[in-house]
Formats: C-alpha cells, sequence, structure tokens
C-alpha cells in the first residue's frame, strides 16, 4: 500500500478496525483519516484523525487524498448497490493523481477457504462456522482474540462474501468512475483502481 500510494501521500481509509493497517502506514510517515462506525474501533486507533461515519455515508467536503483505502471482505459484499456506494466514496475522497488501494476475496480464495487458525504477532485469527450457502457465496464468522490488561479482548464479526470474477470487478469500479489499474499482490488480493 505504501509503494503504491507513494511517499507522504495523504489517506483515507475506509472501514479502518482497531487500526490494523492504519499503524503501520502512519509508521511510514502517511498522514491518515481513519473511518469507522463502531466507537469501540475507532477508540484503538493512535496517531491519525478519526471519523465515525458509515462508509456509504461518509462527506468530508472538497477534502481529497493521494490514496483511499478499502480492506478487507468489503467489495465482496453480496450487494451491488452497497458495493457501488463504497466505491463511489472511494471516488468522492480521491485526488484526481491519486488511487484506490482494494482488498478483496480473490476468485481463487472461494475454492480453498476453511476454517482456519493463525496467531501473529500475539493477535490470534480464526476464520470459523465456514459454509456456501450457494454457488459463488461463502459464509464465514471472523474472530480476532489480542492480550489485554484485562485478560484478553475479543472481536467477532459475520459476513458472507461473493465471489468477483475481473469482469464483474471492472463492472464495479466502472459504476463509480474508476477504472482498473492492475494487481498489487500475485494472489490478486490487492488491486489499484484510478479516477477515471
Amino acid at each position: 500500500m505504501h509503494a503504491a500510494a507513494g511517499d507522504g501521500a495523504t489517506i483515507l481509509e475506509l472501514g479502518c478496525g482497531a487500526g490494523r493497517v492504519t499503524h503501520p502506514l502512519i509508521g511510514l510517515g502517511h498522514a491518515v483519516t481513519a473511518v469507522d462506525e463502531s466507537p469501540e474501533m475507532l477508540a484503538r486507533v493512535r496517531g491519525a484523525e478519526t471519523v465515525r461515519a458509515r462508509i456509504e455515508d461518509l462527506d468530508l467536503g472538497d477534502r481529497r487524498f493521494g490514496a483511499v483505502l478499502l480492506c478487507s471482505y468489503l467489495l465482496n459484499v453480496p450487494s451491488d448497490s452497497l458495493a457501488r456506494a463504497w466505491l463511489a466514496t472511494c471516488r468522492r475522497h480521491v485526488a484526481p493523481d491519486g488511487c484506490v488501494l482494494l482488498e478483496h476475496h480473490p476468485p481463487a480464495w472461494f475454492d480453498t477457504v476453511a476454517d482456519t487458525e493463525v496467531t501473529r504477532d500475539g493477535i490470534t485469527f480464526r476464520l470459523r462456522d465456514v459454509t456456501r450457502p450457494e454457488p459463488g457465496l461463502v459464509s464465514a464468522t471472523v474472530e480476532y482474540a489480542a492480550p489485554d490488561t484485562d485478560g484478553g479482548l475479543l472481536w467477532t464479526q459475520s459476513a458472507v462474501a461473493r465471489r468477483l470474477d475481473e469482469e464483474m470487478l471492472r463492472r464495479l469500479l466502472g459504476s463509480a468512475d474508476l477504472a482498473f489499474g492492475g494487481y498489487l499482490t500475485e494472489d490478486h488480493a490487492w488491486l489499484r483502481a484510478i479516477p477515471v
């Protein structure tokens, strides 16, 4: 993300959660505006301007950013209208010469995803209750467990993700006047979009 945004780019992070991505970007010298609708998540973000809002409702007036981030599975939501609304927010806030950096579950993920548990940097990540309610959809619960002075923190979220092939992805981007700008990772989980 740092390389794609460029040194010193201002960054708008949509759906920032507790700062998993925010904090490393601040450490690399970016001024980050972190947006989430959860006050509990925003309370854990340090060193960034925080804004409590739903992504689809965010309107920061004439403020534009060198990069806008939409991380996690959000692009894979089963609702075209919600995905379009989130991409419209990205487009509304990206500078004319900026970029939108998107993370999503690439098509291959849907073929192999299963219950998983991984611990990194003291945080345990669990993907559980993975089911396939219908072709092209995966339902699962994500759980993050972190140590804390009070015995530990646990954050859980259940979601349904929709498989997006490249044609669907390009169509969604086009609906928000964004153009596909290439994949950033070999697994195609991260991509870059540019304003049209």
